[in-house]
């Protein structure tokens, strides 16, 4: 007895008129009850299937109309060009300029995160750091980690009248002073900004809200230590050059 044969067409013409399904639906599609007929077809096809919906549905690559993020969704059902969701939002996380929280990933892509971020994390496959209670999820390699931390602390900066360059130029000059000129140079910037100035300069800088508190109350109450400063005299005298004969 001939094995009945299965018409890749039949499985095709029913995506491209539907756009998505499930594999329940091609399996009747095709007339097959047997899921590996309808896997090999779908092969075949260059399909691909859903990050959302535990992957349940699938459609063609030429069905699907990415945007610049490389996402598409029909019906609520999301598809990526990167992959499932695991694949995705490892590529999101470790090229990202400046990493992500679960909620921004949540927004982008319409599905809980938190779960798959964790299995991400434990496999070594991303990195991340708390900031303000919070993960940020970045890329596994500590070089990449960091300047997707100073990035973040540039776009997140409270200063929005300054520029990124301004910015990331103020990070940079404050991670070359010691510990008193870092604490007085945000306690001089908090002062600026006036009530709520401690909190939006201590995320800005990366430091703690009682750090930068510290040094504003020391500039306020004239609290500062000059042992390490030089007065005018100090250090080594100059020798005086001899007239010549």
């Amino acid at each position: 007895m001939n094995k009945p044969r299965y018409s890749k067409k039949d499985a095709e013409l029913f995506l491209i008129k539907n756009k998505i399904s499930t594999l329940k639906d091609l399996k009747k599609a095709v007339g097959t009850k047997v899921d590996m007929t309808v896997f090999r077809i779908l092969k075949s096809l260059s399909s691909r299937s859903s990050y959302s919906h535990g992957g349940r549905f699938y459609t063609l690559n030429s069905i699907a109309e990415f945007d610049d993020n490389g996402l598409w969704c029909h019906l609520s059902v999301c598809f990526s060009r990167y992959g499932n969701l695991l694949s995705t939002l490892e590529h999101f996380v470790t090229k990202s300029e400046g990493g992500y929280f679960a909620t921004d990933l949540e927004r982008l892509l319409h599905v809980e995160v938190r779960s798959p971020l964790l299995r991400l994390f434990k496999k070594g496959r991303i990195g991340r750091e708390k900031i303000s209670g919070a993960y940020l999820y970045c890329s596994p390699v500590p070089e990449i980690r960091k300047k997707q931390l100073l990035s973040h602390q540039i776009q997140s900066a409270a200063p929005t009248d300054f520029s990124d360059e301004i910015k990331a130029a103020i990070i940079l000059f404050v991670s070359m002073l010691d510990e008193q000129q870092r604490r007085l140079f945000a306690g001089l910037e908090a002062l600026k900004l006036g009530h709520g100035g401690d909190l939006q300069i201590a995320e800005f800088l990366g430091l703690h809200p009682q750090t930068v508190a510290k040094g504003r109350r020391a500039l306020q109450e004239r609290d500062v230590q000059f042992d390490r400063i030089r007065v005018v005299g100090a250090g080594r005298k100059q020798v005086e050059k001899k007239p010549r004969r």
